[in-house]
């Protein structure tokens, strides 16, 4: 499709004193990335297409650009800002020179979804308050009690009926169901849009992360670094809600590239530790030795983090394990052994939001070349 762009003026130049926070003036342009029609006739659509957003300091001094992709139910206002209305991570890598790309998924936000795609689905209220905004009361895995970090004071502090957790759930969107047919759109127009701007670092969220594995695998070069912030796992299992299989492919729930090639997941064999690493820990499904490898992520700097309190601090080192038993180096951040503490799985909105992203630019700098 042509490129549209509108070329603005951001209201960005502001400065928040009471929390430090310097807006940046940037250029802001938008188009449309992939799509294909379908249906007949009168009645034909577009359907695939992805909405992304270009952001642009006045001076770029980095090399790559940013491509952030967020996770279910989410759209870009992930990065743009936060519920109580600080300064979003956008703004923070702009002002660190970077061009920020931003997206909405196929099928979700900006990006047209038909009902012909499919099936939809989204979190309710109650459940993004016991899984991300209020697990101190919520939660059910033994890290949940140490959420401090979401903003708000009170007893509704992240619960309904709170203005701040009020905004947040206000911006959640329907997602595909189906995990396969979200991963297997994303890859075909993350590939496109890669090929458009060239090489890039990933910034993935939750259900984004195996996004990173497919985008990797499929443009092993474009592809310069992944920050996989909480990725969708663990391996083979649906995370603590229950213990349901899931991703088939390992990391991903369609095919990636292995070697030995697997036709099918049922060539890939896996075994469970008998035991988890330590307490609090779930128990790890990884590949039978000798382990098929991940030959198109192998050399691609990678940083999976996890937050002290979100459910994924029970499981997420299964992630890093898993991609180092394939033969993909990769570093394993724990937020808290970074002196970062209190977060829950909506970091990036978080009271702290800007000191983790600081945490993450110093990875970036120091490993992607």
């Amino acid at each position: 499709m042509n490129r549209t762009a509108i070329i603005s003026a951001l209201a960005l130049v502001a400065c928040l004193a009471a929390a430090g926070e310097t807006r940046v003036f940037s250029t802001r342009e938008f188009f449309y990335i992939g799509g294909h029609y379908t249906g007949s006739g009168a009645n034909q659509v577009m359907s695939g297409q992805m909405y992304v957003e270009v952001l642009r300091p006045q001076r770029v001094t980095r090399k790559y650009p940013l491509l952030f992709l967020h996770g279910l139910s989410q759209t870009a206002t992930n990065w743009l800002g936060t519920p109580d209305g600080r300064m979003g991570w956008a703004d923070y890598f702009l002002g660190q020179g970077y061009v920020v790309y931003l997206v909405d998924q196929p099928a979700r936000g900006r990006s047209a979804w038909h009902p012909s795609d499919g099936p939809l689905q989204i979190l309710s209220a109650p459940e993004i308050e016991r899984r991300f905004t209020a697990t101190e009361v919520g939660g059910t895995w033994p890290q949940a009690k140490l959420h401090t970090q979401w903003p708000g004071e009170g007893a509704k502090k992240g619960q309904r009926g709170d203005p701040i957790f009020d905004a947040f759930y206000a911006s959640q969107v329907e997602s595909l169901a189906s995990a396969a047919e979200t991963q297997t759109r994303m890859q075909a127009a993350g590939s496109l849009l890669l090929d458009k701007i060239g090489e890039a670092i990933l910034i993935t969220h939750s259900q984004a992360g195996p996004f990173g594995w497919l985008l990797a695998d499929s443009r092993p070069k474009a592809v310069k670094g992944i920050v996989a912030i909480e990725p969708g796992g663990p391996p083979f299992q649906n995370a603590v809600v229950n213990d349901n299989p899931n991703r088939a492919w390992g990391i991903t729930d369609i095919p990636l590239t292995y070697n030995p090639p697997a036709k099918a997941p049922s060539e890939i064999a896996r075994v469970r530790q008998p035991h988890p690493d330590a307490p609090n820990l779930t128990a790890c499904w990884q590949q039978t030795d000798p382990p098929r490898q991940l030959p198109h992520l192998k050399d691609i700097p990678i940083a999976i983090v996890t937050t002290e309190s979100s459910q994924h601090a029970v499981y997420d080192h299964c992630t890093s394990k898993y991609l180092r038993q394939a033969g993909v180096e990769n570093n394993f951040l724990r937020l808290e052994e970074l002196g970062i503490h209190g977060n829950g799985h909506m970091v990036m909105l978080e009271k702290n939001n800007l000191e983790v992203a600081a945490a993450l630019q110093k990875w970036i700098a120091a490993h992607v070349k």
